[in-house]
């Protein structure tokens, strides 16, 4: 669950940020549960061509308001590119352990997410509002996020982003569902 303080927080510097005021820098985030590694708070980021603005501006968030190191698996510019190659890279990026989470985008996230969930070891939601992002770390244990950069503005983008790196995974019931997730993998 994301900290009420937390949310209070992000929603105040969003509304004094829009309203012109200068708002103090946000707080990191809080650490994924895999602490004490090298990947424990590095992000892999990849788009195509359509999501390149977004990856872009996702990018200095995350290093900047965050304090997550970053990965970017490219592309790197708005020159029409292949979405698979780009959300595969991220999501192998995460599999390995190299990065603790990956974020994938294209116009719609769809095709990315697609993708991305072909590699073994990657749980990637394509998420749209708070609700899915929170649902996709406490309950599903999502390990990328997409997003469509024709869907969400690039506010709510910086926000589910947010959410997706400080939400744990809830453990508990959940534990043995994603475990049958991850056993569908296995030809279970």
């Amino acid at each position: 669950m994301v900290d009420e303080a937390e949310v209070r927080r992000v929603v105040r510097a969003a509304v004094e940020r829009a309203l012109g005021a200068e708002a103090a820098p946000p707080a990191p985030a809080a650490a994924p549960a895999a602490t004490g590694t090298a990947a424990a708070k590095k992000v892999a980021i990849g788009s195509d061509h359509g999501g390149f603005a977004l990856k872009e501006i996702l990018k200095r968030a995350i290093a900047e308001d965050l304090g997550w190191a970053v990965h970017d698996c490219g592309t790197h510019s708005t020159e029409a590119v292949d979405y698979p190659d780009y959300a595969a890279a991220v999501a192998r990026e995460v599999a390995s352990g190299r990065c603790a989470r990956g974020i994938v985008l294209d116009a719609a996230g769809i095709g990315s997410s697609m993708a991305a969930n072909k590699i073994a070891g990657v749980r990637c939601a394509l998420c749209h509002d708070d609700a899915t992002t929170v649902n996709a770390r406490e309950h599903n244990d999502a390990n990328v996020l997409a997003l469509g950069a024709r869907v969400v503005h690039r506010g709510l983008a910086t926000r589910l982003v947010r959410l997706f790196l400080a939400t744990p995974f809830g453990g508990g019931r959940h534990e043995r569902r994603v475990q049958k997730i991850m056993a569908l993998e296995r030809g279970a």
